[in-house]
């Protein structure tokens, strides 16, 4: 879990980054910036890629975190659900790579497909300890 915020934190940094350095370079007026729709049509592609990353790091994260807690909260780790946690991790850190620092778009969506199943896995995977543990 921690590893995904450290990840989400390196996205956030990023996204300002590139923003305030392309607006003070361009000395774009920041009302221009107020909605993001405003924000894409001023800024180029490369410049709003972090945010759509950013973005993305509050969906399917958010299931992640809710299984992590109950993991810990119903006392029901095993090995399995580690190596499905840290294989969508290094997903999202692949998705995040990609979506980011590149063009391809086959890749961000591979490495989103693989990261999702894993997900998937890990809910199915506590359901099934769960119940085994009833």
């Amino acid at each position: 879990m921690i590893t995904l915020m450290l990840l989400t934190g390196l996205v956030w940094f990023y996204m300002y980054f590139l923003r305030l350095k392309y607006i003070l370079e361009h000395r774009i007026a920041y009302d221009k910036l107020e909605t993001p729709e405003q924000a894409s049509a001023h800024l180029p592609i490369a410049t709003n890629k972090p945010s759509n990353n950013l973005k993305n790091l509050f969906e399917l994260p958010v299931l992640f975190y809710a299984i992590c807690m109950m993991t810990l909260v119903l006392k029901l780790q095993d090995i399995g659900l580690m190596y499905l946690a840290w294989g969508f991790v290094i997903g999202r850190f692949l998705h995040s790579f990609f979506h980011c620092f590149t063009y391809s778009i086959l890749s961000r969506f591979y490495s989103y497909v693989f990261s999702s199943l894993l997900l998937w896995s890990m809910l199915i995977r506590l359901v099934y300890l769960y119940i085994d543990h009833l």
